[in-house]
C-alpha cells in the first residue's frame, strides 16, 4: 500500500533554499508563504556541503532552525537527502568517483551530479549523510516526506569509467548467467565481436563504427538500474529509521529526458512525483502537459505529485521565454486535472547568484510587486478551493502503449530512417485524442488491458513475446488494437523477427511487408481511399500485402502506388488496424476518430473547440476540469446539481462559464446506488 504525505488537500509549495539567503530573510519567507497558501516545501536538496563540511563531521544547526521555523508556521517539509551534489572535499578525497564520458574524458566537479553512479566511495558517502539525516529527523514533526536525491540521471545517467565497466559486467552476469547466452543475445558472431571472457566486455565507448545495438540497449538498461539501486539504498535507510514517512524522488517525464525506465522505478516509490518543464519551441505545450500528466498518473496508478515546474521562464533553453498572462494558472490546474495532488515549483525565492539565477520562482527578483506573485497567491487560493479533489483519479477506455526499452531501441543508430523519434510518434496519436476530449491511460506492453476498449501502439519497434502476445490477445478477445509502422520488428534482444514485417503483429494485423521504403525529410506520399481529400504520409512507407486485412487507404505515388497504407482486420472477436506511414495530422485525426468511434469510445464531455475537458472521479462525485485554450471562454453544459468549485457558485440552468483563458472546475454529485 502506498503511503502519502500528511499534508491536507492539494499540497502547494516549491524548493526552498534558505541557505542561499541571510537568516533575517527567513521570517519574511514564512509570512509570504502563508500569504500564498504554501503548505509543503522541499528543503536540503543541495545542502550536502553545509550539512557535512568535512567527511563524517555534521552540522545540522541551520537545518534544525529551518525545520523548526517551518513547523511553527504550519508548513510541512519534504526533507531531501542532498546526494545529487557531493561537496568539493569528497572529490578531493575520491577523484576516482568523478564520471567519464563516452569519449574517455574525465569530468570535473563544480556543478551538480558530477559523480559516477557505480562509485563505491560515492555510495558510502551518500548513505552516510542519508543515515545521519534519518537518525536526526525521523521524528521531527515538520517532516512529511523524504525527498531522495534529485532528478536521478539528469546529468550523469551514463558513466564510462572502469568502475562502471566492472559494474556493467556484474549486471550482465546477473542477466545472462553465462557468456554463451550473452553472445547469443548480442549476436556477437557479427563483426567478430564474440566474447571469451567477461573482462573483455566494456561499456559502449566511442569506437570507429556503429556499436552493437544490443550492447547499447543493455547499457541503457544497466544505467537505469544502477541509479535505481542508489535510490533504493537511500530509501531503505530512511524507511528503517522512519517507516511511517513516505519517500519519493522526482521523475522527469517530459520531452527531452529518456534516461530511466520509469515502469521499473515507479513501484519502488511510496509517492510518485515528477518535474515537468515546457519547451519554448513547442507552440502547443498544453498537449505536452496533458501527455505527461496522463503518463504520470499511469505510472503512479492514481494521484501523483508535481514536484517542480516553472512560474515563468527557465534558464537552460537557448531562449528562455516568460509565460503568457494566465498561463501559470492554466498549467498548474491542468496538472491537477490529470491527477496531481500536489503543485510545486522550482523554486520559492529567485536566486541572486549561481547557475539558476535567471530561473523564475514563486517570489521573483522584483518581489511581491509582480504579476508572478499575484498569480502565485491566486493559485494558492485555487488549490485550497480544490481540496476535496485530492485522492480522486481518472478513468479511461483508451490505452496507449509506452515502453522505454522500445524507445531506446528505436532511437539507436542504423535504423531505416534516422528521423524516428518515439515521443514524437506517440504525440502524433495522442494529440487528436486530446483534442477530442478522450481520456487516455498509458500502459506497458504486458499490462492488464481488460478495462480498455481500445489500445493504441503508435510505435512499438521492440517488443518481447509476452508483450506481443498480450496485445494480440486483447484484440482476439474483442478489443480494438491499432498499431503504427515499424512496430513488432525486433525482440527484446534487438533481433529482427524474421518472416516479414511488422514482425510480432503480422498475424493479428492480417498484413505482411517484405520491404521498407522510408521517406526523405521533405518527401511525402499521397493517400487515397477512406481518408480526407489531399491526405498524405511522411517519414515512412512500406510494401504491404494484405493477408486477410481490408484496405482502408493506399499510396497514390512513388514506388508503392496502389499498395495498402492503412488496413483494418477482423481478428478473433476484435478488430486491428495498421498504419504503414505517418499520416498528416488531419488524416491521422480522421482515422483515429473512426477507430475510437467503432470501438465505442466517447469523449469525457462534449465541449466547444479549444476547451479541454478532463475528469477526475471521487467516491461520490465527479470533478470536471474545463480549460480554455482559445482566449475566448465558453459555456459548457453540466449537471443541474453541479457546483463550480473555484467560485463556489452553483451551476445555473445546467451550464457553467469557462472564463477567457481560464479554468472552471465543476463538482457533479453522482447518484448513489
Amino acid at each position: 500500500m502506498k503511503r502519502v504525505p500528511n499534508v491536507p488537500g492539494i499540497a502547494y509549495g516549491g524548493d526552498y533554499n534558505p541557505e542561499q539567503w541571510p537568516e533575517e530573510v527567513w521570517a519574511e519567507d514564512m509570512r509570504l508563504m502563508r500569504e500564498a497558501g504554501v503548505t509543503m516545501v522541499s528543503v536540503g536538496i543541495f545542502s550536502w556541503a553545509l550539512l557535512e563540511p568535512a567527511e563524517g563531521e555534521f552540522d545540522f544547526s541551520r537545518m534544525d532552525r529551518i525545520l523548526a521555523l517551518l513547523h511553527e508556521n504550519g508548513i510541512a517539509a519534504d526533507l531531501a537527502t542532498p546526494t545529487a551534489a557531493p561537496p568539493a572535499w569528497f572529490f578531493r578525497a575520491h577523484p576516482e568517483a568523478l564520471p567519464v564520458d563516452r569519449d574517455g574524458r574525465g569530468l570535473s566537479y563544480g556543478s551538480r551530479q558530477t559523480f559516477c553512479p557505480s562509485s563505491p566511495a560515492y555510495r558510502r558517502a551518500a548513505l552516510r549523510i542519508t543515515r545521519a539525516l534519518a537518525d536526526r529527523y525521523a521524528d521531527h514533526p515538520a517532516v512529511a516526506m523524504w525527498h531522495v536525491h534529485n532528478e536521478y540521471g539528469c546529468h550523469n545517467a551514463e558513466c564510462y569509467c572502469d568502475t562502471s565497466a566492472a559494474a556493467f559486467r556484474g549486471w550482465l552476469r546477473n542477466r545472462y548467467e553465462d557468456l554463451a547466452a550473452l553472445n547469443h543475445a548480442w549476436g556477437t558472431t557479427f563483426w567478430s565481436q564474440w566474447y571469451y571472457d567477461w573482462d573483455e566486455i566494456l561499456p559502449p565507448r566511442a569506437t570507429g563504427a556503429v556499436p552493437n545495438p544490443t550492447h547499447q540497449l543493455d547499457w541503457r538498461r544497466f544505467c537505469s538500474d544502477e541509479l535505481l539501486s542508489l535510490y533504493a539504498a537511500e530509501r531503505d535507510v530512511l524507511r528503517e529509521a522512519a517507516p511511517s514517512i513516505p519517500a519519493t524522488t522526482n521523475f522527469m517525464v517530459m520531452q527531452n529526458f529518456d534516461a530511466l525506465d520509469y515502469w521499473r522505478w515507479a513501484p519502488e516509490l511510496d509517492v510518485v512525483s515528477n518535474d515537468h518543464y515546457l519547451m519554448s519551441t513547442d507552440p502547443e505545450s498544453e498537449i505536452d502537459i496533458a501527455l505527461s500528466g496522463d503518463l504520470m498518473r499511469s505510472l503512479a496508478g492514481g494521484p501523483w505529485l508535481l514536484m517542480e515546474h516553472s512560474t515563468g521562464a527557465v534558464n537552460w533553453q537557448p531562449v528562455n521565454r516568460a509565460k503568457r498572462p494566465g498561463e501559470l494558472r492554466r498549467n498548474a490546474l491542468a496538472h491537477v486535472a490529470r491527477g496531481a495532488d500536489g503543485i510545486a515549483y522550482f523554486q520559492w525565492r529567485a536566486a541572486k547568484a549561481g547557475a539558476e539565477q535567471w530561473h523564475s520562482a514563486m517570489l521573483p527578483h522584483t518581489g511581491t510587486d509582480s504579476r508572478i506573485w499575484q498569480d502565485v497567491v491566486q493559485l494558492g487560493a485555487d488549490l485550497q478551493a480544490l481540496s476535496e479533489v485530492r485522492g480522486s483519479t481518472g478513468t479511461a477506455e483508451v490505452a496507449v502503449v509506452w515502453d522505454w526499452n522500445a524507445r531506446w531501441a528505436l532511437e539507436l543508430p542504423s535504423q531505416p530512417n534516422g528521423e524516428l523519434r518515439f515521443q514524437d510518434l506517440v504525440r502524433d496519436w495522442y494529440e487528436p485524442l486530446w483534442r477530442a476530449g478522450i481520456a487516455v491511460d498509458f500502459v506497458r506492453p504486458d499490462a492488464d488491458l481488460s478495462s480498455y476498449r481500445l489500445v493504441l501502439a503508435p510505435n512499438l519497434y521492440l517488443v518481447d513475446d509476452t508483450g506481443a502476445d498480450n496485445l494480440t490477445a486483447f484484440a482476439r478477445r474483442g478489443g480494438t488494437l491499432a498499431v503504427g509502422f515499424h512496430s513488432g520488428a525486433v525482440d527484446e534482444n534487438c533481433h529482427v523477427r524474421l518472416g516479414g514485417y511488422p514482425g510480432a503483429f503480422r498475424e493479428a494485423l492480417g498484413v505482411r511487408s517484405d520491404e521498407l521504403f522510408p521517406l526523405l525529410p521533405e518527401e511525402t506520399v499521397g493517400l487515397t481511399g477512406e481518408v480526407p481529400p489531399g491526405a498524405s504520409g511522411t517519414l515512412w512507407s512500406e510494401r504491404v500485402r494484405t493477408e486477410g486485412a481490408q484496405v482502408v487507404a493506399s499510396y497514390t505515388d512513388g514506388p508503392l502506388t496502389g499498395r495498402p497504407a492503412v488496413t483494418r482486420h477482423t481478428f478473433g472477436e476484435g478488430t486491428t488496424w495498421y498504419l504503414a506511414t505517418r499520416p498528416d495530422p488531419a488524416t491521422l485525426g480522421s482515422l483515429l476518430g473512426r477507430i475510437r468511434s467503432e470501438a465505442g469510445v466517447a469523449p469525457v464531455r462534449t465541449t466547444p473547440d479549444g476547451i479541454e475537458a478532463v475528469l477526475r472521479r471521487g467516491p461520490d462525485a465527479d470533478y470536471l476540469f474545463l480549460i480554455d485554450h482559445t482566449g475566448r471562454g465558453a459555456e459548457v453544459s453540466v449537471s443541474a446539481a453541479a457546483t463550480e468549485l473555484l467560485t463556489g457558485k452553483p451551476a445555473e440552468d445546467g451550464s457553467v462559464t469557462v472564463p477567457a483563458g481560464g479554468v472552471a472546475v465543476v463538482r457533479e454529485p453522482r447518484e448513489q446506488p
